[in-house]
């Protein structure tokens, strides 16, 4: 219906060129009696050409090509409202839409063509994601589906750094967990990591090497093997979760192949950058932030902005066209010094997209549960999956805005009944999947021969929502907002189970039977659609 409309503007601004230039917005009405879609175009025109907004609606009415079949009625409402009504036997068209298209309703190739990256998790390899980590994890992979499903290709990615201070403490936090179990006397450092995995890879370093690497470095097999089993563990919550990385990309490649070399010679060579106090600073006052920064230590290690800037024009020279980067609320003042750094060389920041969400509390029994990745009284991913299952957690992490904090409420989170909104989508398509073998033993099948019989409000309430997913769709992916995705499913099984509760099909006439089949299977394939963007399943029995 929306995109009828756009096209249906797109053709009379060919005419009334006044319409090419405004920002107009179509919106679904509050009240079902100002009609179906409303576009506010005549307030908006009214001060540029200083005419009644009312006589510009009426101007704009006269001049649309409507098919009458499709429109019944158009209103101009208070000050210049235009509100269209969509003829009843228009509505369910949409039918027929979904039914051919089937997995791809709702897909469009807006951007076929163009390439995109999401750079999310990132975690270095120190220790289990916990579900400090699981919203990222999940709101990043959702955003990926959400390009793909608008025509971009998807590449995601994973960015990690194996070297450093954090890196040496996990590698000599595994050799003095080793020396303790072969029961040698050590003093463990509060600030070293605590967690019951690094006594687990100690445990497998003397079941494969015996009390051999007593005296070797932390630096070396401890560092090595530590890193190992954690990112093997990693790639295993991955997995369970539905998540499949494209790439793995190592912040110690950029020292390797010279890059952080490189581009500290081109910050000098602009004149960017000057030495002080025995560290180097990139003069980001000229480049538009408010104070200067350090991009080498006096130690001569780099700040986090130097690879990140290197790592960064990577992505420019492997040739997306867009790159996500998707960062907890702690990042919040780091990038910007990035992109400045990127803007002084060159390149077009604002290819680059920083989605930044608020963190995660996990509320057990109205307690919230406190996490520390290092003293290892956290919550795993991976327990929240095994607590409450994959789906629960992809649809939880999913469900805000990720500009809000969330509460995880892990006793809704195990509820089978409709207060869990994961319960409550999954019973729809259920149900909905029930009701299909129920018309089949009956002999019924789905018809669009007499889809002109679904005139019952809550079944053209029903329709009008279908219309809705492919623009939602793509307004959530355009804007990286999961949640959108979230509450209009909610909206449309709440829907679907008005219909179920108001209109029967069994024992009603049979092309009106056979129509309400149909839309039942529309309703399904929406729901299925909607489910898998969020990366959650869509069972047939419950």
């Amino acid at each position: 219906m929306k995109q009828y409309l756009s096209d249906l503007f797109i053709k009379t601004a060919e005419k009334l060129t006044y319409l090419k230039d405004i920002d107009y917005v179509f919106s679904v009405p509050n009240q079902k009696s100002h009609g179906d879609y409303s576009i506010n175009a005549a307030m908006i025109l009214s001060k540029k050409l200083k005419r009644n907004p009312r006589e510009i609606a009426n101007e704009i009415i006269e001049n649309l090509e409507c098919d009458k079949s499709v429109i019944e009625k158009i209103e101009i409402a208070g000050p210049g409202f235009i509100n269209f009504y969509f003829s009843p036997n228009y509505i369910p068209s949409i039918i027929k839409e979904i039914l051919t298209k089937k997995e791809n309703f709702g897909r469009s190739q807006k951007y076929y063509g163009k390439k995109a990256m999401v750079e999310f998790i990132s975690a270095n390899p120190t220790g289990p994601l916990t579900v400090g980590h699981g919203r990222n994890a999940v709101v990043g992979d959702t955003v990926a589906n959400l390009l793909e499903w608008i025509g971009y290709e998807v590449d995601r990615e994973y960015y990690f750094n194996n070297a450093g201070r954090q890196m040496r403490v996990l590698g000599d936090s595994v050799r003095l967990r080793y020396l303790e179990q072969l029961e040698n006397k050590i003093d463990f450092p509060e600030d070293y990591y605590q967690g019951e995995y690094i006594k687990e890879i100690a445990n497998k370093l003397i079941a494969e090497h015996g009390d051999k690497l007593i005296k070797d470095d932390a630096e070396g097999i401890f560092k090595q093997t530590a890193e190992k089993e954690i990112f093997a563990d990693i790639i295993k919550t991955m997995n369970e979760i539905g998540i499949k990385m494209k790439n793995f990309y190592n912040e110690h490649t950029l020292y390797e192949d010279g890059r952080i070399t490189w581009l500290l010679e081109e910050f000098k060579k602009k004149n960017l950058s000057y030495e002080k106090e025995n560290a180097i600073w990139l003069k980001l006052t000229e480049l538009g932030n408010e104070q200067d920064k350090v991009i080498v230590k006096q130690t001569g290690e780099p700040t986090y902005r130097l690879p990140d800037i290197a790592y960064h024009i990577t992505k420019f020279e492997r040739g997306y066209d867009l790159m996500i980067d998707l960062f907890g609320s702690d990042h919040n003042a780091a990038y910007p010094d990035v992109l400045a750094g990127l803007r002084a060389l060159g390149y077009d920041s604002d290819k680059v997209n920083v989605l930044i969400h608020q963190f995660v509390t996990i509320m057990q029994k109205g307690e919230v549960v406190k996490m520390s990745t290092r003293k290892a009284n956290y919550i795993t991913l991976d327990e929240l999956v095994d607590e409450v299952g994959a789906d629960v957690v992809r649809y939880f992490f999913n469900m805000r805005s990720i500009s809000s904090h969330l509460n995880f409420d892990l006793e809704l989170a195990k509820k089978q009944s409709d207060e869990n909104p994961v319960f409550y989508l999954q019973y729809a398509h259920a149900r909905i999947a029930s009701i299909l073998r129920m018309v089949k033993e009956q002999g019924l099948d789905p018809s669009l021969e007499h889809l002109e019989l679904l005139t019952k409000q809550v079944e053209q309430d029903l329709l009008k929502k279908f219309f809705e997913f492919p623009n939602e769709v793509l307004l959530s992916a355009e804007n990286y907002e999961v949640h959108r995705i979230a509450i209009y499913l909610e909206e449309l099984a709440s829907l679907f189970h008005r219909f179920y509760t108001e209109c029967r099909i069994i024992g009603s006439e049979k092309n009106l039977a056979e129509a309400r089949i149909a839309l039942c299977i529309a309703a399904q394939t929406t729901l299925r659609n909607g489910l898998s963007i969020l990366g959650v399943s869509a069972p047939d029995r419950m």
